[in-house]
């Protein structure tokens, strides 16, 4: 018989399995997030979004950059331009270090392993020590992307309850009791421990010995997520896990809150023993991370105040963050909550009882703004209803302005209509109030 032509559609085989078919069965459990469902109607000009956690670029001297991008090229082109080792350049590896320095962590470059941004090195974690159904320990709420690749890797995520000081070492104890009591023990507790995706609060430096203290008595290791610990507002930095427990905490960073995330770079601190792990998973997942990237990064930290440059950046979102705050005391009815953040990207809101944020989502958008509801940092628990992460890295301190003002009108219609009817129309999240983020602002007026 002639072949089909390429335009015309092939017969069915029922004998031949589809390509859904073939694939493995831990795809079922990849899933868009939340927040990338939300970025094309959140990029439109005319909404204001308060969703996405894009670091503001406005004051990176470019000017600067390239011509120290020019003069690299020009010298050292044929090195940036060509396959590097699959554990990073080592003179970026010595500078990290040095980043690392300032929260208290003392480390060897050759513990040190760059990878695609941390978010890689996350995921090189997981998929390192967790088979299908093994349990991850991780706050609630917690960063979506964590989520992502606990999910990916087929992990239960077992979440642990926050409040105004970060994780609660009696609410942790209380679920690594729970878990030994069932014959079980969590592969590790991930944490972000400074101006938290997506609660905006910081653990209370008392709490960090017992929580290390907790996973060190139960055997469970600790990954430290910290790509914001470096913009607290008023120039203060907390000592790293990393820096009290060397042995039992792998150490995530990223170069992509303090200076360019289009460039991705991160990086993962280990004991020698998971480092030659983490380098032999780097190798097969990208063969070596992208050395002109990594140069580049090199040749600014040597060559550019860097330190000066993450000044800049945390007056520019401590200025964000205060507009963020004025407009939400100024704007949200009565009955809604918020965290105080000392630094980082979010605010996290809690709207009134009945509220369900998730439902209330198409309306804010119709209403041109743009928010994270809080079900998409629940592992799959249905919680989160009430809450909504809102950003202010991004917009100017007027937009955000105006885009609360946004939101606090479709609150307000939300409200009107549980005074009226009872209760709103609802998505089948629950909206079971979140003990880790019962956090009140100051002045919730």
């Amino acid at each position: 018989m002639p072949p089909t032509p390429a335009h015309e559609p092939r017969p069915s085989d029922p004998s031949r399995p589809t390509a859904a078919a073939r694939f493995a069965a831990r795809t079922e459990r990849m899933t868009a997030s939340e927040i990338r469902a939300l970025f094309a109607v959140a990029s439109r000009p005319e909404v204001v979004s308060l969703a996405g956690g894009m670091p503001n670029l406005a004051a990176l001297p470019l000017d600067t950059l390239a011509g120290q991008v020019a003069e690299m090229v020009a010298r050292d082109g044929q090195v940036a331009l060509q396959y590097g080792s699959a554990q990073g350049v080592p003179a970026l590896r010595e500078q990290i270090t040095e980043v690392m320095a300032a929260e208290g962590i003392r480390a060897h470059a050759d513990d040190v392993v760059v990878t695609v941004g941390s978010q890689m090195a996350l995921d090189l974690v997981t998929r390192l020590f967790c088979d299908p159904g093994d349990v991850v320990l991780a706050e609630g709420p917690s960063y979506v992307g964590a989520l992502g690749s606990f999910s990916a890797y087929q992990a239960r995520v077992v979440h642990v309850a926050m409040d105004a000081d970060g994780l609660v070492p009696a609410a942790l104890a209380e679920a690594l009791d729970r878990l030994a009591a069932a014959g079980q023990r969590a592969k590790f507790l991930y944490t972000v421990p400074n101006f938290h995706n997506p609660a905006g609060v910081t653990l209370a430096v008392e709490r960090r010995a017992q929580i290390l203290e907790l996973c060190r008595r139960h055997g469970v290791l600790v990954v430290e997520d910290n790509p914001y610990g470096l913009l607290g507002f008023d120039g203060q930095t907390y000592p790293a896990l990393r820096s009290m427990d060397p042995d039992n905490v792998v150490y995530l960073g990223s170069f992509s809150k303090t200076f360019a995330s289009g460039l991705r770079v991160g990086w993962a601190l280990a004991r020698p023993t998971v480092r030659e792990k983490l380098v032999l998973a780097a190798e097969s997942a990208t063969l070596c991370p992208p050395t002109f990237n990594q140069m580049m990064v090199s040749s600014y930290l040597s060559g550019h105040d860097w330190r000066g440059q993450v000044k800049s950046l945390r007056e520019m979102y401590r200025d964000r963050r205060d507009a963020m705050l004025d407009a939400l005391s100024a704007y949200l009815p009565p009955g809604c909550r918020w965290t105080h953040p000392e630094g980082g990207f979010f605010v996290w809101v809690t709207a009134p009882e009945g509220v369900d944020t998730k439902a209330m989502l198409p309306r804010a958008v119709n209403a041109q703004v743009a928010y994270v509801s809080g079900t998409a940092f629940y592992g799959g628990s249905g919680l989160g209803g009430r809450h909504m992460r809102l950003s202010y890295c991004y917009p100017t301190p007027e937009r955000i302005t105006e885009g609360v003002r946004r939101l606090a009108g479709v609150l307000e219609a939300e409200l009107e209509v549980l005074r009226t009817f009872g209760s709103p129309t609802r998505s089948t999240t629950r909206s079971a109030p979140v003990r880790g983020t019962q956090t009140p602002a100051p002045d919730t007026t």
